[in-house]
């Protein structure tokens, strides 16, 4: 009960919350994504599912996608995206996120245990060519490059991981960072681009 009287707003979001999961399962249901064990949701993700492609989730996972669900305040909800035939989203047990985007026109793994703060979002593409006679002809016809994030990650809020990139095991990005190359096993790297700030 004291709980409860000295954070009211857990309160909010649990009713809320209680009242849109039927919506929720719905949602997941029409884009033919496996609903999973220990799942929790505060508010309604988005999710732009191509027919042919696939995305799966381990249990425990954890979205949040409401303004009021986190103090540091989403932007927006939680973005799913697949954009090609056969693209593949595929993430571990106990994965948690707030507002931001996972998009993938290849393939984006994510292992167990990883967590993105508000708004971090990671993409395996360029979405448009760099070509300006390319992008006027075939303007989605970006390049792309597997991501992985592998066990016990952690990226800070408004991070940006691009195409190509793997993070190591218990690898730390620092707020704000934009991450171009790969990140080896258990440091912490910061910045745009993200460097090697010190080990773990």
């Amino acid at each position: 009960m004291k709980k409860a009287f000295d954070t009211p707003w857990k309160i909010t979001n649990r009713f809320y919350s209680s009242i849109t999961l039927p919506y929720v399962r719905f949602l997941f249901a029409l884009n033919n994504i496996p609903w999973g064990r220990d799942w929790r949701f505060l508010g309604i993700p988005i999710i732009q599912k191509h027919r042919l492609s696939s995305i799966k989730f381990g249990p425990g996972l954890n979205l949040r996608s409401t303004v009021r669900s986190n103090p540091l305040g989403p932007n927006h909800p939680v973005i799913l995206s697949t954009l090609r035939a056969e693209a593949c989203l595929e993430i571990g047990e106990s994965f948690a996120m707030t507002g931001g985007t996972l998009c993938a026109a290849e393939m984006i793994t994510i292992g167990n245990r990883v967590a993105l703060g508000a708004n971090a979002i990671i993409v395996d593409t360029d979405f448009h060519p760099l070509d300006p006679a390319r992008r006027l002809m075939r303007p989605n016809d970006g390049e792309t490059a597997p991501v992985i994030i592998e066990d016990e990650v952690f990226i800070g809020m408004n991070s940006l991981i691009l195409k190509g990139v793997t993070i190591g095991q218990g690898s730390v990005i620092g707020a704000g960072s934009v991450v171009t190359h790969d990140v080896p096993k258990h440091v912490i790297v910061a910045g745009n681009p993200a460097r090697i700030i010190r080990s773990l």
